[in-house]
């Protein structure tokens, strides 16, 4: 009777994990990730949508173990399996050695056999960057949507600033010249003809210095995520400056919870803003917007 049981949840969800992969889904509907980006503000709107952002749950699954991918093809996409699972989760993956991540889906394994406890899919192996039965230690963390309503993205307009004014000069008599006059006069040289000494040419005008250029943005910093484990922070940040960025961690605190948010910055202009932006986003995270500080 046991080993029916056994055989029966097995199948089921083996049934499951194909079906998912027979749909050309990774994930089955209810873990899928809302990949619609925001579309670009227009200069001088405000957007004020509403969107769903993923935050890292590990109230509900957080674990750090070995992982092992056995080599055979798998169905379902992107998913990890674990005995101590209980539900089927959306969770973010992270392979601790090299940084890399990907999202998925946790599964519960039914035999908790010896060796590395994370049975890993193929699809998810190729993403963190596994070989075939090389065991990797994995970081897996829950996640949960929450919806929030980022502040207002206002284009800044760039106030182009004035050609500083020109200075302009009079030219001053000669001194000497008009004192050698004033002499020969006295001395009654009267049918002397006093030549001038031609006046020195006048320097040029001298520019001056232009004043420094100030960004004027509103919001110079690009916030990558909120993080409730201060590791995955680092880890994020680390990613960051692999691809040649500069982020800060800032922590916080809300209802009596620690977090740790992430933010690069800050920017000069709207052009070297947008083009970190969009190279933040080839990176992965998509749900990053402009903030103030």
């Amino acid at each position: 009777m046991v080993k029916k049981t056994t055989m029966k949840v097995a199948l089921i969800l083996t049934g499951a994990v194909a079906l998912a992969g027979c749909n050309g889904t990774d994930l089955p509907g209810f873990l899928k990730k809302n990949d619609g980006t925001p579309s670009e503000p227009v200069a001088g709107e405000t957007t004020t949508h509403s969107v769903e952002r993923d935050v890292e749950a590990p109230e509900v699954f957080q674990m750090s173990e070995t992982g092992l991918w056995d080599g055979r093809p798998s169905l379902g996409g992107v998913w990890v399996a674990h005995a101590d699972a209980e539900d089927p989760e959306r969770v973010i993956i992270r392979n601790e050695s090299n940084g890399k991540f990907v999202i998925g889906a946790l599964f519960r394994r039914e035999r908790d056999v010896p060796g590395p406890r994370f049975q890993v899919s193929s699809d998810a192996a190729e993403a963190l960057g596994m070989l075939a039965g090389s065991p990797v230690d994995l970081s897996v963390t829950a996640l949960r949507k929450e919806i929030v309503t980022p502040e207002p993205i206002v284009e800044e307009v760039e106030t182009p600033v004035p050609a500083p004014d020109e200075i302009s000069e009079t030219e001053l008599d000669d001194p000497i010249a008009a004192a050698s006059a004033a002499l020969d006069r006295a001395e009654g040289v009267a049918d002397a003809t006093v030549a001038a000494a031609p006046p020195p040419p006048a320097p040029k005008p001298v520019a001056a210095a232009p004043k420094p250029v100030a960004s004027g943005l509103a919001k110079p910093y690009i916030q990558i995520g909120i993080f409730n484990v201060e590791t995955n922070a680092g880890n994020t940040a680390e990613a960051l400056k692999r691809a040649g960025m500069l982020p800060t961690i800032k922590p916080g605190t809300s209802s009596e919870k620690k977090f740790w948010r992430v933010i690069v910055g800050p920017t000069t202009n709207k052009s070297e803003r947008s083009a970190i932006l969009k190279k933040i986003r080839d990176l992965g995270f998509t749900d990053a917007y402009f903030v103030t500080n």
